[in-house]
């Protein structure tokens, strides 16, 4: 049996040893993962205990009966737990002052436009609140940078996208052989066929059209395969 299975269903079992040993043992990849997010304004140290948590889970849920790596599907566990940390604790700190300030700059913009039936000015802001207005736009950009960043762009089945996840992230030479080991651990899992459908789709581009054809199937079958593949794809790694 795997030396790494073997200890992952003693860990299972309430092997507290077994446990503590695969995460020695997966410091390393840990690290490398946490290498790409490097530069977002948290301490590696910090990156890395969140990271380690990731994948304590991925230990936790790993189902040995999976027909790939553990490595393949802890990697997804652990950058998974690192981009929720980011995205809760926000890439842009804004002091607590200043969300309470413009919280009530908020409330205060509100009754102003109830009152009035437009928006305030700057000025009229600061003078109903009392408070500089150097202060007053501080607050406003800060809260309102931050909002735009987790603002949903994009929502389908669910799965929602902001724009912090699109920026743009320097893929680093540990992410790019993380990348391809994922990849081809992946791969491995289908049969020549399966294989053979996703390398012409997704590495040459090919039509669903023109897949069927070189294939000797129809275009409703090349979907089929292609929804039953990525869907068995997406269940190994969680």
């Amino acid at each position: 049996m795997d030396h790494t299975i073997a200890l992952i269903q003693r860990s299972h079992d309430g092997d507290e040893e077994a446990r503590a040993q695969l995460v020695e043992e997966n410091v390393g990849l840990v690290w490398c993962v946490v290498r790409r997010f490097y530069g977002r304004g948290t301490e590696a140290e910090d990156l890395f205990q969140i990271g380690s948590i990731g994948l304590l889970k991925a230990i936790d849920k790993f189902d040995t009966s999976f027909e790939v790596k553990f490595s393949t599907y802890a990697v997804p566990m652990i950058s998974g737990e690192i981009k929720r940390f980011l995205r809760d604790d926000g890439m842009i700190k804004v002091s607590r002052s200043l969300k309470e300030l413009s919280y009530k700059a908020f409330l205060q913009k509100e009754k102003f436009m109830e009152e009035w039936n437009r928006e305030p000015t700057v000025e009229e802001l600061s003078e109903a609140m009392q408070v500089e207005k150097e202060e007053l736009v501080m607050a406003m950009e800060a809260s309102g940078e931050v909002e735009s960043l987790h603002k949903t762009i994009y929502q389908k089945d669910g799965n929602e996208i902001s724009l912090m996840d699109k920026l743009e992230e320097k893929e680093t030479q540990e992410e790019v052989v993380l990348n391809k080991m994922l990849l081809s651990q992946l791969l491995e899992t289908l049969n020549k066929e399966e294989r053979q459908l996703i390398y012409l789709r997704y590495f040459k581009n090919e039509t669903q059209a023109v897949i069927g054809k070189k294939l000797g199937i129809s275009q409703v079958q090349v979907s089929r395969f292609e929804k039953k593949i990525l869907a068995q794809l997406r269940e190994l790694i969680g």
